[in-house]
């Protein structure tokens, strides 16, 4: 089995993690490459983790971010991924670190489930013709402000139908993934995440009619900004994106690759909702 394993050095218990994957990988018929940072950790003659196409599962050392990374990083290869968790929420991880030595022998013998994860892709346009990178996102695209203090205005149509203006701080375009990260702050609704759709929740929206609302999985979303002084930035995921200048937009769709996460026995979807998120809030209270 062909693994890739990628990791946030900003971490404790990260080296340790990655040298017993390596202790173990001779018994488990393990073959590991890493990503550039997890080079010196891994000692000498680790290989390079260079052809995502050809892994059968990608491992994450960190937190939520590190998975949404090595999703990324997978750019479209159905390997699935098993998130280590090193941090405090691991709401999208599949287990602690505590837990790794244990699940890791299960997890190669196949006994395991790859829920099957929606991810967007977006691209900017000018005059209809693409113009900027392909972005990939599992959680959610979000376009912003830039340094200008002023409402955000944008034309928005869906499929080719014009939905109207929208005047916000920004814009989040998630996934059923995303719902419980940034939408979630700003008012979107919680979506089971093996549920295909698109969410679009504005940002502090500046009229009591816009609300988040809820499209089929194949729509077609373009956001082009109105009368803006400036760019108008595009985040992925938190972590990267874009630009957008005068007289370009943005389209969104649903990616033809989805992601596959890891789980093992773990909690449902709404068990990890109660436990890392509080939902129904405090069951106890110390005293």
């Amino acid at each position: 089995m062909r693994i890739g394993v990628v990791g946030h050095s900003g971490y404790d218990g990260l080296e340790e993690l990655v040298q017993h994957l390596i202790a173990e990988a001779p018994r488990l018929s393990l073959t590991l490459s890493f990503e550039d940072t997890l080079l010196s950790a891994a000692g000498k003659g680790a290989a390079p983790l260079d052809a995502p196409a050809s892994l059968d599962a990608l491992f994450t050392f960190g937190g939520d971010g590190t998975l949404l990374r090595g999703a990324r990083l997978l750019d479209g290869a159905s390997a699935p991924v098993f998130g280590v968790n090193l941090g405090k929420l691991g709401f999208l991880t599949t287990c602690g670190a505590d837990e790794f030595s244990e699940l890791l022998p299960r997890f190669v013998r196949g006994d395991f489930t790859a829920e099957k994860r929606l991810a967007l892709e977006a691209q900017s346009q000018l005059d209809g013709v693409a113009d900027g990178p392909r972005l990939r996102a599992l959680n959610d695209v979000v376009l912003h402000k830039g340094g200008f203090a002023r409402v955000l205005r944008l034309q928005m149509t869906v499929d080719g139908d014009r939905l109207g203006a929208l005047a916000a701080d920004g814009l989040v375009i998630s996934t059923p993934t995303g719902s419980t990260a940034y939408s979630l702050s700003a008012g979107g609704p919680i979506v089971v995440p093996t549920h295909d759709s698109i969410l679009v929740t504005p940002v502090a929206a500046h009229a009591l009619a816009i609300r988040p609302f809820v499209l089929p999985p194949d729509a077609v979303i373009e956001v082009q900004p109105d009368d803006v002084p400036g760019e108008v930035l595009v985040t992925v995921d938190g972590q990267g994106g874009t630009t957008l200048g005068p007289g370009h937009a943005l389209t969104i769709r649903r990616s033809e690759h989805p992601v596959y996460i890891v789980r093992i026995n773990g909690a449902s979807f709404f068990g990890r909702l109660r436990v890392k998120m509080g939902w129904g809030g405090l069951v106890q209270r110390d005293g």
